[in-house]
């Protein structure tokens, strides 16, 4: 009998010490406040906010995303070596012309690591684009964007949320306006 109640101290001593051990690893391992109240973190995925960049463009101006916040904005990375690149920037183009005034922003990422800023300026020449042609020399937006395959295009919303991504290319005209439409109707 006296074993049995030694064994019963023994085993509810166990049990609080591992309760107490439990509730301090809890509390130990919480997540700060400071960071639970933090809003998402940038990724190049929907829903999520687009990873901010600053670029300079072939006209020697810094370009940021964070500066188009209140417009929709296609971020469009390609090289000019691409094939499907140079199919889809017509149409890019004419999206552009046509809903410029509705708030429409192409950022048009050339990674430059992978090509040269005389072939992109070569390209944009050739094809009559109007939009900021962006230099990625270093690689930094194709990292931070995750970028599979070129063309890779984000969507992003008025807000600064990734809304759509699409890679690989050509991407038609109809396409990209299935996209952009009911972004461009949301009002600023």
């Amino acid at each position: 009998m006296t074993w049995i109640l030694i064994d019963r101290r023994r085993w509810a001593a166990f049990s609080a010490l591992l309760l107490l051990v439990g509730a301090g690893w809890t509390w130990a391992a919480r997540v700060p406040p400071e960071v639970g109240s933090l809003s998402l973190p940038p990724s190049p995925r929907a829903g999520f906010p687009a990873p901010d960049f600053a670029l300079s463009s072939l006209g020697g101006e810094t370009v940021a995303l964070a500066e188009q916040r209140g417009s929709v904005v296609l971020v469009n990375i390609w090289a000019s070596w691409c094939g499907p690149c140079r199919a889809e920037m017509p149409a890019i183009q004419r999206l552009y012309e046509a809903d410029a005034d509705r708030g429409l922003q192409i950022l048009a990422v050339n990674s430059t690591v992978q090509d040269s800023a005389a072939d992109a300026r070569a390209f944009a020449d050739e094809l009559g684009l109007s939009f900021p042609i962006l230099l990625d020399a270093d690689g930094a937006v194709t990292r931070a964007y995750r970028v599979q395959a070129l063309p890779s295009t984000f969507i992003i919303g008025r807000d600064g949320v990734v809304r759509k991504v699409l890679y690989g290319g050509p991407l038609s005209e109809a396409t990209l306006r299935a996209e952009l439409e009911p972004l461009l109707q949301e009002a600023p």
